[in-house]
């Protein structure tokens, strides 16, 4: 760990600045929109504006990188984060602040793109599972971080606009300065999503289902604390809590995954996040139960991403784990851009606690198709599934990629064991 950190501490850096400044915007808008008089389901649209975006990034993004280098998408794309995040208190304007989050979900996917291309070209084989490992831990703790920073100014001002602004152009320098060109830049042709969905459909409706409970929890948690009548250091202990439980449960959870029938797991976490999201919703108040609650779905939700990845992967040759990232992803994205949108109906309908319902509702959903599935065909045996990588619902499809790559080393590496344990014993 420490042999990554010393050969990749620039980068790390700049993404961790790169991600405060992603989560103090998202948190902040939520926030504004409310001051600004903006209707839930107007904000709703705004954040969904984010994932439309992002999910044309992640596939455009490829294409810029090897018409013009790394180097001048990178400084381009966060050139123009810098820039809308400094827009968006001089327009307050729902059609203004939507095609703001569609240009910085474009932008934050391409430079996501970027900078993981650049951390998997610095790593090793030896090393790589543990690169992605410390990388995600850098994007929480930024994401994380962020919502302190919200606490710092007045919301209905502008200096929270700036603060993130001022961070992402700071980015730039420790990762340009830092970092050498690349090769040209290629990536594996997607599988059809057809044969992706007949090979575990289990893995496809779950990344359906999770795009839209992440979307939420990223984009409308804010929304949601606005409209409930929370304060903002509130709303910001709130969110903090969310990614929280994802980092203290995304270890205990892979753990897990490599030693039992993964769908059982899926199961579990899925119908624990949807038993906390309904108790969020029938409790009403209390603070600190509303912050249990939020431990508890971020803790099952945004390990839910890497498992359905992990037990798509144990139905696919090994060949084929890398094609079917590039599906996920867009499964996954779909849901995503469908998530804020129903989550702000729902609100419209019910209340705050429309929030809630949606979540349940989906992670609900998962379990009881994960249940289904478990009756139409026997699981994995254990000793022949493959390798759990944790990787975050942020990750562009570089970080899925990589993913993939140790999944196949580590499969590849416990068969070797096993023929070479098989030898011994004849």
């Amino acid at each position: 760990m420490f042999q990554v950190l010393a050969s990749s501490w620039a980068l790390l850096l700049g993404m961790l600045l790169l991600m405060v400044g992603n989560g103090i915007q998202g948190t902040l808008l939520g926030i504004r929109g409310g001051i600004e008089g903006f209707s839930t389901f107007e904000m709703s649209i705004v954040m969904a504006g984010y994932f439309a975006g992002f999910l044309g990034g992640s596939r455009l993004a490829p294409a810029l990188i090897r018409r013009v280098g790394h180097v001048r998408v990178f400084a381009a794309l966060g050139s123009l984060i810098s820039a809308v995040l400094i827009l968006y208190p001089t327009l307050a304007d729902p059609v203004a602040w939507t095609i703001g989050r569609v240009l910085i979900g474009f932008c934050f996917s391409g430079v996501y793109v970027t900078a993981e291309s650049w951390l998997n070209n610095s790593a090793t084989n030896e090393n790589r599972g543990k690169a992605l490992s410390l990388y995600m831990i850098t994007q929480m703790a930024g994401i994380v971080s962020a919502q302190g920073l919200i606490l710092i100014a007045d919301p209905a001002g502008f200096v929270l606009f700036v603060i993130p602004s001022v961070l992402v152009s700071i980015s730039f320098a420790p990762i340009l300065l830092s970092v050498s060109p690349l090769p040209a830049f290629e990536t594996t042709k997607p599988m059809s999503l057809v044969r992706l969905v007949q090979s575990s459909p289990t893995g496809a409706v779950g990344m359906f289902l999770m795009g839209g409970v992440f979307s939420a929890l990223f984009g409308m948690a804010s929304v949601y604390g606005t409209n409930a009548g929370l304060s903002v250091p509130q709303i910001s202990a709130f969110i903090a809590t969310i990614y929280l439980g994802g980092l203290f449960l995304q270890y205990p959870i892979g753990w897990l995954s490599d030693r039992m029938d993964r769908r059982t797991l899926i199961l579990a976490a899925a119908a624990t996040g949807g038993a906390a999201a309904g108790a969020a919703m029938a409790m009403g108040g209390g603070f600190a139960a509303l912050l249990a609650a939020a431990f508890v779905i971020g803790g099952m939700s945004n390990p839910l991403y890497a498992l359905l990845i992990a037990h798509t992967n144990d139905y696919l040759d090994r060949d084929d784990m890398a094609a079917a990232s590039g599906g996920l992803l867009f499964i996954n994205g779909v849901g995503a851009i469908l998530g804020p949108v129903l989550t702000g109906w729902m609100m419209g309908l019910i209340g705050p606690q429309g929030f809630f319902l949606f979540i349940a509702i989906l992670m609900l959903s998962l379990a009881v198709f994960t249940g289904f599935r478990m009756t139409q065909r026997a699981p994995v045996p254990v000793d022949e599934t493959g390798t759990y990588s944790p990787v975050l619902p942020t990750a562009s499809p570089v970080a899925v990629e990589v993913a993939q790559e140790v999944a196949i080393e580590a499969q590849q590496d416990g068969a070797q064991a096993r023929d070479e344990d098989a030898q011994r014993r004849a």
